[in-house]
């Protein structure tokens, strides 16, 4: 059957490339989800992604809250909102913020999205021309170069240690940005338990980094879905936090603290960013799922997301404990890796000369995967890294899979 129809399209196919634009011609799958396809289909302990462990999620309060919903407001959330987001949930998460972060928002309105993927791609839209130049961390989120990418930015990459994006640096490239006539449109940062490295920028240089966006006038795009994740340490207020000017745009998730499923976003920022970014907005979805939204109203405003956050991260907790024990037990001298105070990430970085793109089927073969680092970087100029995930599996598993990982680079090492 199969044979046929190949076949009978092999005869009379249309040249489907043909008709797609050039920017469509251009598109890549995301190299991450291609992988999961791959283990997905396999008993292989996957450290690869990066999703939320199922058991967190609060089954029985979105049950009780759905039905509540329905039964005193499917009028509103059955029906078509507004593109700016329902009402009562922007205004609960500005209190909640306000609460959390120490984060006064007379001066700043909130816009919810489908998720935290679509408000990086209509930051794309709205601030980027084609070759602007845009910085990000190096190491960053993979999804937020694909969504930048296709408005053709050029990227700068700012190098990281454990405290963060290295300003210091950042500060001499903008210096000679600057003595060339040019300068950048904005920074994108994950500046807490930053996906993919685990890191946290200290509060130092996200003082550092505002003065830098005064200085050489740019803006800043802090994508925050982890802080809440906290397992030790204590807090760094966000960036937006010690900002006085609205130069920083937030954008916060329900993906990490209620589930991914709900595709619920939001962008907290100065009032005349949101009413473009909503124009925007509006050509491409008119309005964020309403029923999620008025569930996620309920969910903050009756308290369940300030009861949730601790017993996710005592779920988590253990997780992180296990792979941080079994990189120190298992790997092989000349690895090195982060120890994250929360989120969940590890980076891990091999001996210069080994790609991890290559080791990956070995790894596959071994039964354990990862992703490999070198998608993470603008420049893809770094082969040696890699991403672990310890939020998915259980401990025991996370134990076996670092063994099997231990095994697959110590003899890549040897040679």
């Amino acid at each position: 059957m199969e044979e046929k129809l190949m076949k009978k399209l092999e005869a009379g196919a249309l040249n489907f490339e043909a008709y797609f634009s050039e920017k469509a011609l251009e598109m890549k799958a995301s190299e991450i989800r291609e992988l999961l396809k791959l283990v997905e289909t396999s008993d292989v302990i996957s450290l690869a992604g990066g999703l939320p462990a199922p058991e967190t999620f609060p089954i029985e309060t979105i049950r009780e809250i759905a039905q509540e919903v329905l039964e005193k407001h499917a009028d509103r959330a059955l029906q078509y909102g507004t593109t700016k987001g329902y009402t009562p949930l922007r205004l609960a998460l500005a209190e909640w913020m306000r609460k959390r972060y120490d984060l006064p928002m007379s001066k700043v309105e909130i816009m919810t999205t489908a998720g935290s993927q679509q408000a990086l791609d209509l930051i794309g839209r709205v601030f980027i021309n084609p070759g602007d130049i845009v910085a990000v961390e190096a190491p960053t989120y993979l999804a937020a170069l694909n969504a930048f990418r296709y408005y053709e930015p050029r990227f700068m990459s700012v190098p990281m240690d454990d405290d963060g994006m290295i300003t210091d640096i950042l500060e001499e490239k903008l210096r000679k940005l600057k003595a060339e006539g040019k300068k950048i449109k904005f920074i994108y940062t994950v500046s807490t338990f930053q996906n993919p490295a685990g890191v946290t920028m200290s509060e130092e240089r996200r003082k550092k980094l505002v003065e830098l966006a005064h200085e050489y006038d740019f803006i800043i795009v802090e994508d925050n879905p982890y802080s809440e994740l906290r397992y030790s340490g204590k807090p760094v207020k966000p960036v937006k936090h010690f900002d006085d000017e609205g130069r920083v745009i937030y954008l916060g998730t329900f993906s990490k603290i209620l589930a991914p499923g709900f595709r619920i976003g939001w962008i907290a920022a100065e009032p005349h960013f949101i009413r473009k970014i909503e124009i925007a907005k509006q050509a491409i979805d008119l309005c964020t799922n309403t029923f999620s939204q008025v569930i996620a109203w309920k969910y903050v405003a009756d308290g369940h997301l300030d009861r949730q956050i601790p017993k996710i991260i005592e779920f988590y907790r253990p997780r992180r404990n296990a792979m941080l024990e079994a990189l120190e037990e298992y790997m092989p001298e000349g690895v090195k890796w982060t120890k994250p105070e929360g989120g969940m990430f590890v980076w891990v970085t091999l001996p210069e000369g080994i790609d991890t793109k290559m080791t990956f089927e070995k790894a596959i073969a071994k039964g354990v995967a990862y992703v490999p680092g070198e998608a993470f970087f603008a420049e893809r100029n770094v082969k040696n890294t890699m991403r672990l995930n310890f939020t998915y599996v259980p401990e025991d598993k996370i134990r076996e899979g670092i063994k099997r990982l231990a095994e697959v680079l110590e003899e890549e090492i040897k040679g």
